[in-house]
């Protein structure tokens, strides 16, 4: 083993290092073959490989594929994600699994996002491109708490909350609430930057809750994002008339939610700044 990584690294050592686990010997040679001039790919057949790859280094990212004999794809990450040396690997699920059932419990066990087989091989570069250029981002945000943007996250589905706040607590603060009825009790103490909202809830929907948060005069100006799995123009439109700032439809991808938060506060900040200049001017 020692020996194989030694000689897999030797002529690249500038490369990223990328395990790919999978059991089907067809799908490791595609990958690598695809992959290899950008990264150093080393192929597992087995969860077990992997493993023992982990012993002699740590990799920049893990594909995983899910439906493997001994130990499937949802096992092993649950042990990654339980293991400080490992936690914080990006892993991106490479299945044919497409199903939203199952891309949401990949992303609610904590990966950083998925791609369906079959695949292009462009989709599969830009994918990985994108989480090892977040992983730079995320390794420059490490900062404090107290200073990161604060986020409000409701849904009565645990796994989607858990999904959400792995997608995006390296950037920011997240608070999260499993009940919609709770939601009032924590606005009186605390003012989020932005909050996202599941539309299908039991005792308020997401629609119900947009109209009492913007009725309150400390957070009328706080972005909501809508995430449900009802994606229709009309759910589309009664939201932005409601005042939600955006929408998004579950399963989300975590860059595309990770970008419209960003937008959204920093186009807020923008609001809230010009207000004090006119403030300031004209009293």
């Amino acid at each position: 083993m020692a020996d194989y990584i030694s000689e897999q690294g030797r002529s690249s050592r500038s490369k990223k290092k990328i395990i790919y686990v999978d059991d089907v010997k067809y799908s490791l040679v595609s990958v690598k073959s695809r992959l290899s001039k950008q990264y150093d790919v080393f192929l597992a057949d087995s969860s077990a490989k992997m493993f023992e790859f982990l012993t002699y280094f740590i990799p920049d990212l893990i594909l995983l594929d899910v439906n493997m004999p001994d130990i499937d794809g949802y096992e092993t990450i649950k042990c990654l994600k339980a293991d400080e040396r490992f936690s914080d690997i990006p892993v991106i699920f490479l299945t044919g699994n497409s199903d939203r059932e199952n891309v949401v419990k990949g992303l609610s066990l904590g990966a950083v996002d998925y791609v369906i087989k079959p695949y292009s091989a462009a989709k599969l570069a830009e994918t990985i491109d994108n989480q090892l250029n977040q992983k730079k981002v995320n390794q420059a945000l490490k900062i404090d708490d107290s200073c990161k943007p604060s986020i409000l996250v409701v849904d009565d589905v645990v796994s989607m909350l858990r999904a959400i706040q792995y997608a995006i607590s390296d950037r920011y603060k997240v608070y999260v609430l499993s009940k919609s009825e709770d939601v009032l009790d924590f606005l009186k103490t605390k003012k989020p930057d932005l909050i996202l909202l599941d539309y299908v809830m039991p005792v308020l929907n997401g629609f119900d809750l947009i109209s009492i948060i913007k009725s309150i005069n400390d957070h009328k100006d706080t972005p909501i994002i809508i995430l449900t799995t009802e994606g229709t123009q009309d759910h589309v439109n009664e939201a932005m008339k409601l005042g939600a700032s955006d929408f998004i439809v579950k399963p989300f991808k975590p860059k595309e939610l990770n970008d419209k938060i960003a937008k959204h506060i920093r186009i807020a900040r923008e609001l809230k700044k010009i207000r004090e200049e006119n403030e300031s001017l004209y009293g």
